[in-house]
């Protein structure tokens, strides 16, 4: 809703841009980082942004989840009224692309209370939060000392809750100007109207299948290639979701850059290759066509959750293709904090998800906190222990130039073989904005509505 920023922002490709910070420098071996603030800003309570703000404002964040590793960061401070400084624990090349996620957001000093708890919301952006119902309804107004330029659209109300087939509704019928998140059904029905716009963004977003490599059944890496092969992605993808291309053959999708490995191959179907690699370990069919080894049967649960429509689809539609194998789906609604319980208490065998791996614009660091051990992380692997890659992850860190490009293509190509995750479609996120609204575009970081520099007409 644009109420907060960050120090750093990102552009539509991923580049690193000046937000709160104009610029950042580092010493010789990345350990000590100089972020120089953007003068006259001011907090929606009219208090000045300054460096001892900064500093309070990151530590209490530094203090909380984040999604990556908070021990990197050794120390905070002010060096004057509007210079930042952050010590390291080690090299790291691309710590600016950390400071875009919006867990390090700057709040003015009192926004907290005396044990670090945010009261009030009180930021940089071009609009100030007037009203929260948590968590269906939040309400903004054009903050008028904004240092940048100033919004067009005077109030925005943000509603939560409704089914996708709800929110196609509302934007036909002029109720809702925006809606985000519609199921390729709803996508059909818009397109036909007069009055409303579809927008298709590709985002860095991949909808994977999460495993649970300690499981007997997905422990053998000849068994997880069994399940790759089995799917029809491109069925999923012109059939269902009616996005011809995005079927995926690995986890970082083109939108990546120098993350996504543009040689491997395109992904392709092969069920008589998934029997071979199944009936290799011992598993065969019985009379009905079921697969058994040693009396038992091979069935795999798996988790998803509705907030994202598509899932539910998908998921449907992978339980009609592994059974071709002789596999045996059960898909389970829950909500989407069900994934992180079941890796943290060991329960998970498979989960559904649309993973964003653009929570801050360089995918190393989401690598590193999900990908960096054997236990993996909540939305990451889970029980997959590769010491090679993990060393290569380390390596990463300390590289720069060509040496950091050949380094990321070998991670991608890793994963891509060694299947931790397996992809399933890349992820475009479709949009529906009423004819009255001009200049919308969709942040493929999912950062900002970008409200600010839309229009109303009538």
């Amino acid at each position: 809703m644009q109420i907060v920023e960050t120090l750093v922002e990102v552009n539509n490709e991923g580049e690193l841009k000046p937000g709160l910070a104009t610029s950042w420098d580092s010493n010789q071996d990345a350990t000590i980082w100089r972020f120089y603030l953007r003068p006259d800003v001011t907090f929606h309570n009219g208090t000045t942004m300054d460096a001892a703000a900064v500093v309070k404002s990151l530590q209490i964040a530094l203090s909380k989840p984040t999604p990556f590793n908070r021990q990197l960061i050794t120390n905070v401070s002010a060096i004057d009224a509007h210079t930042v400084e952050f010590r390291l624990q080690s090299t790291y090349r691309p710590f600016a692309a950390v400071l875009t996620n919006y867990t390090t957001a700057i709040l003015a000093p009192a926004s907290f209370d005396d044990k670090g708890k945010v009261i009030k919301l009180l930021a940089t952006g071009p609009y100030l939060m007037t009203e929260f119902d948590p968590p269906h309804m939040v309400r903004v107004s054009r903050f008028n000392q904004y240092y940048g330029a100033k919004a067009h659209i005077l109030h925005v109300d943000y509603i939560t809750g409704h089914r996708p087939e709800s929110r196609a509704l509302m934007v036909q019928g002029g109720s809702a100007d925006i809606v985000y998140n519609l199921d390729p059904a709803s996508v059909k029905l818009l397109k036909n109207s007069a009055e409303v716009s579809v927008n298709s963004t590709a985002i860095p977003r991949t909808i994977l299948i999460k495993l649970n490599v300690a499981d007997p059944l997905l422990h053998s890496l000849e068994l997880r290639q069994a399940l790759s092969l089995a799917i029809d992605r491109k069925g999923i993808a012109d059939g269902i979701m009616h996005l011809p291309g995005a079927e995926a053959n690995q986890i970082f999708g083109p939108s990546m850059g120098i993350w996504h490995v543009s040689s491997l191959p395109v992904p392709a179907q092969d069920l008589n290759k998934a029997r071979a690699l199944l009936a290799a370990d011992g598993w065969q069919p019985d009379s009905n066509g079921v697969l058994q080894k040693q009396g038992k049967s091979f069935t795999l649960s798996m988790v998803t959750y509705a907030n994202r429509p598509e899932l539910v689809v998908i998921a449907t539609a992978l339980q009609a293709q592994w059974a071709k194998l002789g596999i045996t789906l059960d898909v389970q609604m829950e909500n989407a904090s069900a994934i992180p319980l079941g890796h943290t208490d060991g329960s998970l065998q498979t989960a559904l998800m649309a993973r964003n791996f653009a929570n801050i614009p360089d995918p190393l660091t989401v690598l590193l906190a999900d990908f960096n051990t054997p236990q993996g992380g909540d939305w990451g692997a889970m029980n997959w222990n590769d010491p090679a890659f993990f060393r290569l992850l380390q390596q990463t860190t300390q590289a720069t130039g060509a040496d950091y490009e050949s380094d990321v293509q070998q991670l991608s190509t890793h994963l891509a073989q060694t299947l931790p995750m397996i992809p399933v479609l890349y992820y475009v996120q479709q949009s529906a904005v009423a004819k009255r609204v001009k200049g919308f575009s969709f942040d493929p970081y999912e950062r900002s509505f970008r409200i600010a520099n839309m229009e109303l007409h009538q």
